[in-house]
């Protein structure tokens, strides 16, 4: 005898998304939007490191407590979060920097051993860093505590390798490239551990999205394009905003398919 509606348990729902393709470019818009956007505000409208900060702290507070309140996977709430933690992983870095004169290379270990330090509480509490089991609020804490060390470590990786090494934008950017190849060769050719290269790739893609971001962006005489991080910026968000749009019809249609297969 089948339960009442009422009394059935409603299983746990994957709060982020899965990893395809569509999500590894918008991720690679959204940290190279999330480099030049933090620019554009500090710089261009003239709003400084500081102020920028807590304003896009503060806004970043906001779409978390959106995200959280979903209980499940919902398009543009979590990459509206991806987004603004991309600006303040950025910003973050750009603060030791530029306001506290921590050097790049401090930033760099730093953060690598705090991104460390969070993925082994969170495996010491939930045995697992996968991202396809993030159903409660505790993993989805470390979750998104994990992502904004990996924008802030990317931040500091990419400005060590593309300026500090002297190596440009756009050879910094091919490097990191490179060895995200290198990584979903071991993935596929001999088998390497699938969450081991999932936060490696991750990791690497905001040095290889602030890099490319950084060449489109920077004026000519420091190794840029020149097209400015208001150009850079409002173009990676339509692109951003577009494939939201996409993510989100095709999940309802998703969704519609699975219910008119249970009821038949």
């Amino acid at each position: 005898m089948l339960a009442p509606q009422a009394n059935r348990i409603e299983p746990a729902l994957n709060r982020v998304p899965d990893v395809t393709v569509d999500f590894w470019l918008i991720k690679l818009m959204a940290v190279t939007m999330g480099e030049t956007a933090a620019d554009y505000l500090a710089v261009n409208l003239g709003l400084g490191l500081t102020v920028t900060s807590l304003i896009m702290a503060g806004v970043l507070v906001v779409a978390l407590v959106l995200q959280f309140a979903q209980k499940r996977y919902v398009p543009w709430t979590y990459w509206l979060a991806v987004v603004l933690i991309s600006v303040v992983g950025t910003l973050v870095t750009d603060n030791l920097v530029d306001n506290f004169g921590v050097r790049l290379e401090t930033t760099t270990i730093a953060f690598s051993v705090v991104l460390a330090a969070t993925f082994a509480v969170w495996y010491a509490s939930e045995r697992t860093l996968s991202i396809h089991t993030i159903f409660t609020t505790r993993r989805e804490i470390f979750y998104w505590l994990a992502i904004l060390f990996t924008f802030s470590l990317g931040t500091a990786a990419g400005d060590l390798v593309a300026e500090r090494f002297d190596m440009g934008y756009l050879t910094t950017g091919l490097l990191f490239g490179g060895v995200i190849g290198l990584i979903a060769l071991a993935y596929y050719l001999i088998n390497l551990d699938g969450i081991l290269a999932f936060w490696l790739a991750y990791i690497l893609t905001r040095p290889l999205g602030a890099s490319f971001g950084d060449l489109l962006s920077q004026p000519v005489e420091y190794g840029g394009l020149g097209f400015g991080t208001t150009f850079t910026s409002l173009a990676f968000l339509g692109c951003i905003v577009a494939l939201v749009l996409y993510m989100t019809l095709r999940k309802k249609a998703d969704e519609l398919d699975e219910m008119l297969l249970d009821s038949d």
